[in-house]
């Protein structure tokens, strides 16, 4: 296995590119990319996010996880504490939509972390983690 990560790929379902637009760059602060009337690529942490409009939009279901229920579907991204405190002072002031608002899961285990979901104009359901030791990552 390499010792750096490669970018990821992903892309979602948006219902109103606009809308959607206006979420990822003013409100989460995410370069904006490539776009055309269709779709739109943001420079997600490193990573390539593409809006793609859509006219079917899935519906989520939850899954309880250390006493939350965590929204299933989702995607996000893992930064360090400090990323983590930085992005966070970023959006405090923004008006977002939280799934779950920023917390500490797994307190004193192995897997501790900071934890956020969000959701975006779509229902697209972002989490946003931090571990306290980061080679605790794919610990089990």
């Amino acid at each position: 296995m390499k010792d750096k990560l490669n970018p990821f790929h992903l892309a979602i379902p948006v219902s109103n590119l606009e809308e959607s637009v206006a979420y990822y760059r003013d409100t989460l602060g995410l370069r904006e990319g490539r776009s055309s009337k269709k779709w739109a690529d943001f420079d997600f942490f490193g990573h390539q996010l593409v809006c793609h409009v859509s006219d079917s939009i899935n519906e989520q279901v939850t899954n309880p996880v250390d006493g939350e229920e965590v929204p299933i579907p989702h995607f996000g991204v893992v930064l360090s504490i400090e990323e983590f405190e930085e992005f966070l002072l970023q959006i405090n002031d923004k008006n977002i939509d939280f799934i779950i608002k920023p917390t500490i899961r797994f307190k004193g285990e192995i897997g501790e972390q900071r934890t956020m979901f969000l959701k975006d104009p779509s229902g697209n359901a972002i989490e946003i983690k931090a571990f306290k030791d980061m080679s605790n990552l794919f610990s089990s």
